[in-house]
């Protein structure tokens, strides 16, 4: 447009004519343009100070928000990854602890049941060995009884037997040797 009217400044005056009849013929006035242009700068320049730069400067502002929000996410992605594997490996190992110590649990309780039942056998076998003895005592007291009782019978039977039989000298005799075959055994 500035050119056009810079070619009218400079055209001659049958120049200025033909671009006369050209601007009419378009419906164009040289005064009104420069004014509408002038008015159009303006405009143009209030919008853009006034009206594009801030809408701009917000999108901006939200266009810097959105990436911040995706790499924000992106970051929460790889955490959250991060913080999984780590729950993963965390409950790896307290399941492996877990086993350890189930297998320390059954193997300190077959260690307590086998100490219980070796002990509870060296019980029985000293209660056993006791109840032998016992045993053994009163088997030796009931010979030891039975023996005595027998020797005495033997003795008082030999005694009713030789009275009726024997002189009161074989008598002494008897019983002498009797109790010395007696107190020998």
């Amino acid at each position: 447009m500035f050119d056009a009217l810079y070619l009218l400044a400079a055209a001659g005056a049958s120049e200025h004519n033909r671009i006369q009849e050209l601007f009419h013929r378009f419906g164009i006035d040289p005064p009104y343009l420069i004014s509408q242009i002038v008015s159009f700068g303006v405009v143009a320049f209030l919008l853009y100070r006034y009206a594009f730069k801030p809408v701009l400067a917000t999108l901006d502002e939200r266009q810097k928000k959105i990436s911040d929000g995706l790499r924000y996410t992106e970051e929460m992605k790889a955490k959250l990854a991060d913080a999984e594997k780590q729950h993963a490996e965390t409950l790896k190992k307290a399941s492996l602890e877990a086993q350890k110590l189930v297998e320390e649990a059954r193997a300190a309780a077959k260690n307590l049941a086998d100490r219980e039942t070796k002990a509870a056998t060296e019980k029985t076998q000293q209660m056993m060995a006791k109840a032998e003895q016992a045993i053994a005592l009163e088997h030796k007291k009931m010979l030891d009884d039975a023996r005595e009782d027998i020797s005495r019978l033997v003795a008082l039977t030999a005694q009713r037997v030789l009275v009726r039989e024997l002189s009161s000298d074989d008598r002494r005799r008897y019983a002498e040797a009797a109790t010395r075959e007696l107190t020998s055994v």
